[in-house]
Order: structure tokens, then C-alpha cells, then sequence
């Protein structure tokens, strides 16, 4: 993983504690990112069907120096394609973009409860990891009580769920429930998009003190709380920067103080939302 450490997942598999998120890049642009990012030592990509940039991701991998087997490729299942024959399509379009025998972690996008079909969807991704075209499987914005059914119905739990996580929305009570499961807690919206939390004051004055940019000590705060960020950026600086937060320590106060904030989502609720 070129010195950044990992995270072994429920299925014996690993993740780089750090990756690049892709949206909402177009085509062209996740392609120079993710070359860019490859170049400076990322190696966890993520993508998703609705992201519209999976070609391009793939023409970065293919172009890229780095061997395929070193890079963990992240795509996801869209909420239109739920269903177990339609994820299987689903998988097999999203392979043909990214020009790749095997993803390496699957999720389900979106639950959407109301749709209710989010269970025959983990089975068909169940049959894909059992036929090796994908190596791990998993979800995002799911609750606890979405992930419970799963594990109720099929009796296999996810090795990931990617949720909205920040500062501004810390997810105690789920990243607990990761925890006592063995999920990875993966963060989207790691900065806090459309947020004050770069300027925030008090994140301001922590990276003051360590000689950082308030974007690395947010990016440690999920380190250190054992979550696994996915900062996007397409700027081969701004990049730099987020993956260089292995050489510094946040203490316990500087910790809490950057947490101590008013709960603020910036996406859907995964309750109600629905996204096709």
C-alpha cells in the first residue's frame, strides 16, 4: 500500500485507510485525477454507475504505471438497477466501462427502503463474489436496521458501509454498530462539502497548531476515529496534501474539540432517500 496503512476487512481482505473519491468528475477529468492520484501513491478509487465517470477511470487504470492488482477499484450499484437479475446486468455494464475482469469492492448506492429490493440485490452481489468477479462486497447509506435484515436474510454481513461522515455528522451510534459487526466505516463527504467546517474556528486553530491545513486535521480526525476517507479533489496538490496525513497526531482534546459540532447533513437520508 506504499506506507499507508490498512484496514482488513470481515473478509479477509484489505483497504488502504485513505482513497480518492471521484464525484462529480466527469469523464475526462476523473481520468487526469485518478492518473494523478495513482502517481502519488493513492490506491483506493472510488466510483459509482450515477458518478458517469467509470470510462474514464478506466482508461486511467489501463494508462497507468501502477500494476492493476496494487489498486482497490470501488464501484456501486444504482438505485435503478436494484433487483437480482438487474444487478447482475448492472455489474456486467459497469465491468465493460471500467475495462476490468474483477471490481474489487462492490456497494449497494442507496438503500431505498420503499422500493424494498435492496436484499435481492445483496444476493445477486453475494453470487458475483462467489463466481471471483468481485472481491468484496458491501453497501452505503445503509442504517442498522437495513444492514441487520441483510445479515437476517442472507447471513452474510458487508465488509463496508460508506456514509456521510464528518464532524458536522459524526455517526456515533452507527460507526458503533461497524464496529461490533467488523464493517469498515468508509466517509463520504469527508470535508464536509458545502459546509463551514474548513473555516470552521476551531479546526482553523488545531491545524494552526500542528503546522497543517485544516483539511489534513479533518482528514486525521477520521483517521484516527478508524474510519476510511474518500476526499475527492482533481488538483494534484490538494491531493498531495489529503494523503499526507500519516506523519501527525491529533491528542484526545484536539480530537474532541474538532467533533464538538451541531449534527448537519449535507446528503439524503438514507430513510427517505432515493436516488435512481
Amino acid at each position: 500500500m506504499d506506507g499507508i496503512p490498512a484496514h482488513t476487512l470481515n473478509d479477509g481482505t484489505t483497504l488502504p485507510a485513505l482513497g480518492l473519491g471521484t464525484w462529480p468528475l466527469d469523464d475526462a477529468r476523473a481520468e487526469r485525477a485518478v492518473l494523478t492520484a495513482l502517481d502519488l501513491g493513492y490506491r483506493l478509487i472510488d466510483t459509482a454507475v450515477n458518478y458517469r465517470n467509470e470510462t474514464g477511470m478506466g482508461r486511467a487504470l489501463a494508462r497507468s504505471r501502477v500494476p492493476r492488482e496494487d489498486v482497490v477499484v470501488t464501484t456501486k450499484l444504482p438505485g435503478r438497477h436494484h433487483g437480482h437479475a438487474e444487478t447482475l446486468a448492472s455489474f456486467e455494464e459497469s465491468r465493460r466501462r471500467l475495462g476490468l475482469e474483477r471490481v474489487d469492492l462492490y456497494l449497494i448506492h442507496w438503500p431505498l427502503p420503499r422500493v424494498d429490493k435492496y436484499v435481492e440485490s445483496w444476493r445477486a452481489m453475494i453470487e458475483l463474489r462467489e463466481r471471483g468477479l468481485v472481491r468484496s462486497i458491501g453497501v452505503s447509506n445503509f442504517t442498522v436496521e437495513h444492514i441487520e435484515r441483510l445479515e437476517k436474510e442472507t447471513g452474510v454481513l458487508p465488509a463496508v458501509n460508506q456514509i456521510e461522515l464528518h464532524p458536522y455528522l459524526p455517526q456515533e451510534e452507527l460507526r458503533a454498530f461497524h464496529a461490533e459487526k467488523g464493517i469498515v466505516t468508509e466517509s463520504w463527504s469527508p470535508l464536509g462539502r458545502g459546509t463551514d467546517l474548513l473555516r470552521d474556528p476551531v479546526v482553523v486553530t488545531v491545524a494552526e497548531a500542528l503546522g497543517v491545513t485544516p483539511a489534513q486535521v479533518v482528514l486525521r480526525w477520521h483517521i484516527q476515529r478508524g474510519a476510511l476517507p474518500i476526499p475527492k479533489s482533481a488538483d494534484a496538490e490538494r491531493q498531495r496534501q489529503n494523503l499526507d496525513v500519516f506523519g501527525f497526531t491529533l491528542t484526545p482534546e484536539q480530537m474532541q474539540s474538532v467533533a464538538g459540532r451541531v449534527p448537519q447533513r449535507t446528503g439524503g437520508d438514507p430513510e427517505v432517500h432515493e436516488e435512481f
